[in-house]
């Protein structure tokens, strides 16, 4: 792991806020057992990420700590933002209908699908590109309005077309590099670290309604879960290693 990972991790796994002060460079050498000239070029990459800037007579400051999203609860990041007074707010990229096709078609089946594209926003800053499918059916009669205000699970509960109640959902979490296309969207540097969380949610009868992916730099997001104690292994659970090509 380089020394920017190792302070990028710190950020995110401490309680920094918007303006708190690091550790000086010396400090941070220290810890890591590496030069000052190393940590400076560490800290340079964070800064190209819009995670911290230098402030004249301060020192390195934090200028976008990550957004938390607790896992095990069955609910949107924008209403965990909102419980920690952290304005949410959707800017929609595009809305159309496809046919099930792939990954789409094995998840939701065969039909034709209303497909909505979106960037997440905290405080004004983009911090998600979303990607949602639902069967087309679901969206009749959804404005652009709706999709910018409301959640998609606020949508269908309230929806006459849904059959039954949404009832849970389950998420893959995987590393990626962000995309030059992703990086402009996210204001980050092209190729920078990100996460890439696959969601299916289920009904009450245990059928698959909403698929979505949800991209996230990785300097912006964390997510918890809460884990029961286990002596079977000390692997987290649901850690699944993935093939070698």
């Amino acid at each position: 792991m380089s020394v920017a990972d190792e302070i990028r991790a710190e950020i995110a796994a401490t309680d920094f806020r918007h303006g708190d002060l690091l550790p000086s460079e010396a400090d941070l050498g220290s810890r890591f057992g590496v030069s000052r000239i190393t940590v400076r070029k560490a800290l340079e990459i964070l800064r190209g990420e819009g995670l911290v800037e230098s402030q004249q007579g301060r020192g390195w400051v934090v200028t976008r700590a990550p957004l938390r999203q607790v896992l095990g609860e069955f609910s949107t990041i924008e209403h965990q933002l909102e419980e920690i007074g952290v304005v949410p707010r959707r800017r929609i990229i595009a809305s159309r209908v496809i046919e099930a096709t792939g990954r789409l078609e094995e998840v939701l089946g065969g039909g034709e699908l209303l497909e909505v594209t979106r960037v997440n926003l905290a405080d004004g800053t983009p911090f998600a590109k979303v990607t949602v499918w639902i069967p087309s059916y679901l969206g009749r009669g959804l404005s652009i309005m709706d999709l910018e205000h409301r959640s998609f699970y606020e949508l269908l509960s309230s929806s006459r077309l849904l059959r039954r109640p949404l009832k849970r959902a389950v998420q893959t979490i995987a590393g990626v590099s962000i995309s030059d296309a992703d990086a402009q969207l996210l204001n980050v540097v092209a190729g920078a670290p990100g996460l890439m969380c696959e969601r299916i949610t289920f009904d009450e009868g245990d059928h698959p309604v909403l698929f979505s992916r949800s991209l996230f730099p990785a300097s912006m997001a964390v997510f918890e879960i809460e884990l029961a104690p286990s002596f079977d292994s000390i692997a987290p659970t649901g850690l699944r290693l993935m093939e070698s090509t």
